[in-house]
């Protein structure tokens, strides 16, 4: 008999409250009859599990049941207790009454060795109010009114119906059904200018969530770097797409979507990168280079 198997049929339970012989037998690829064992090892342990038979029968847990403080090793009392701790970086401060709380109750003091931010400098105040509006209207599945500024730099009024607040490369974005559009969308939070949580309420729909949605397909594109701003090469690039080159100088090897945003960032760069391809896209970075020339030249 396995000591593992018989916490995790406790843990299927406690998740789900009840459960079949055939569903566990299948969940851990056993048979029905060792299943049955397996109840009865947990219930001679002291653990209110009970079979009941007939049609809608199955295997339950007393609703009350707890779980001892006890099954948990030290270190795994420190993984929850880190885990709670790094929400806080989110900016929801709901949780220090539950991190207080159970560092009592597992007799664990938590050091504060790790500190995360995930907000603008700056920007802190209006991020964190920002953001607990936002969870209050995942969790509440409250519609939102927003003003958004997009890629084109258009700026607009609509009504949202968020879903779920996602992390991604390095930004935060806000995937929800847009009533105006009728469709599902992928909200960039520093571009979300205002923000009102509205009264009407949604029922939540399953965000269709095709592998890498975050990551499409984008051009590639290979720029090279001056060995001066390989500082900001590092920060801003994964290590894998860089390949160092003998005088120092970095080549970067990237997919990115073409777009206002793109130029802008490119010219941010200044004389330290150069465009190997597309080609294209040089005559465009040269335009704007332009254009700013003729507006700031004495």
């Amino acid at each position: 008999m396995s000591d593992s198997r018989l916490f995790k049929i406790l843990y299927y339970l406690l998740d789900r409250e009840h459960a079949t012989a055939p569903e566990l037998a299948a969940e851990f690829e056993v048979s029905t009859r060792t299943i049955y064992r397996d109840v009865e090892a947990l219930s001679s342990a002291g653990i209110p599990v009970y079979a009941e038979p007939g049609r809608n029968g199955g295997i339950y847990l007393l609703q009350d049941f707890v779980l001892d403080k006890a099954i948990l090793s030290e270190n795994e009392k420190q993984e929850v207790l880190m885990a709670i701790q790094s929400i806080f970086a989110t900016g929801y401060t709901g949780g220090k009454e539950i991190l207080t709380k159970l560092s009592a109750l597992f007799n664990v003091n938590t050091r504060n060795w790790l500190e995360v931010d995930f907000t603008c400098w700056g920007k802190n105040a209006y991020d964190n109010t920002k953001f607990e509006q936002l969870k209050t209207a995942v969790t509440q599945c409250k519609e939102i009114e927003i003003v958004y500024e997009n890629t084109n730099s258009e700026r607009s009024k609509r009504i949202i119906q968020p879903l779920k607040i996602s992390y991604k490369s390095k930004e935060w974005y806000l995937k929800a059904f847009c009533t105006k559009r009728q469709d599902f969308r992928i909200f960039k939070l520093n571009r979300i200018l205002k923000l009102e949580l509205l009264e009407n309420t949604f029922v939540p729909k399953p965000y269709p969530e095709p592998e890498n949605n975050l990551s499409q397909t984008f051009p590639r594109l290979i720029l090279l770097f001056s060995k001066e701003i390989a500082y900001r090469v590092y920060d801003e690039f994964d290590v894998t797409e860089i390949e160092y080159q003998k005088n120092g100088d970095l080549l970067v090897c990237t997919a990115m979507p073409i777009d206002t945003w793109l130029i802008g960032y490119l010219l941010s760069f200044g004389a330290q990168v150069e465009i190997l391809e597309p080609k294209y896209l040089k005559g465009v970075l040269a335009e704007q280079a332009q254009e700013i020339y003729k507006k700031n030249k004495p």
